[in-house]
């Protein structure tokens, strides 16, 4: 019987608040029924298992961090929204580091519900939109989306565990990076240059 009250979103924001607190690798189907107040079993009428709470976490993490990357980039163009858009990313990440992790994950929700989540492709869409200042074309517009990821995402997963001990602020670090970061957008290599190096 479904505990009234009890749905499949309240379960994954539940499985999303526990995972910001503890770690994303401690949540477990017992410790979100405990935070519930409800019996392991009454979990399984709302998500099938752990893999698929997790998956649902990672959705909702990406529609929350598009969400935050949309609203700060709104109306931005250039360096402007390529900072507006890394800090939303940085600011997410400290705010929810473990619906953050989940969608680093290669989880794997239902189809159809993954399907149906705008979240994963608006985060794409939102990054090609904020890269066309640079005028780049494909195929390196796309090889530019994969270093942007790459970098906002190394940053803040080595910050996030403490690979920044040095005397400079990790803070100072960022604004020189994302300064470099759009100096090498703006001089992107031609593809001539490229198959010649």
């Amino acid at each position: 019987m479904v505990r009234a009250g009890l749905t499949t979103d309240r379960v994954t924001l539940a499985g999303a608040e526990l995972a910001d607190e503890v770690g994303l690798d401690h949540v477990t189907m017992s410790a979100v029924a405990r935070r519930l107040g409800v019996r392991d079993a009454s979990l399984y009428a709302h998500v099938r298992g752990l893999e698929d709470l997790r998956g649902r976490i990672a959705l909702l993490a990406a529609d929350e961090k598009t969400i935050r990357i949309a609203e700060a980039t709104a109306g931005r163009a250039g360096k402007d929204a390529l900072t507006a858009f890394a800090n939303a990313w940085r600011d997410y990440a400290h705010a929810h580091p473990g619906r953050y992790s989940a969608t680093q994950l290669p989880a794997r929700p239902e189809p159809e519900l993954a399907g149906r989540a705008a979240g994963p492709r608006r985060a794409a869409d939102l990054t090609y939109s904020m890269l066309r200042a640079y005028a780049l074309d494909e195929p390196d517009l796309t090889d530019a989306v994969r270093l942007v990821r790459s970098t906002l995402h190394g940053f803040v997963s080595l910050e996030a565990a403490g690979g920044f001990a040095h005397a400079r602020p990790a803070g100072d670090s960022w604004t020189r990076c994302l300064d470099a970061l759009h100096a090498v957008l703006e001089r992107w290599p031609a593809a001539r240059e490229a198959a010649l190096s």
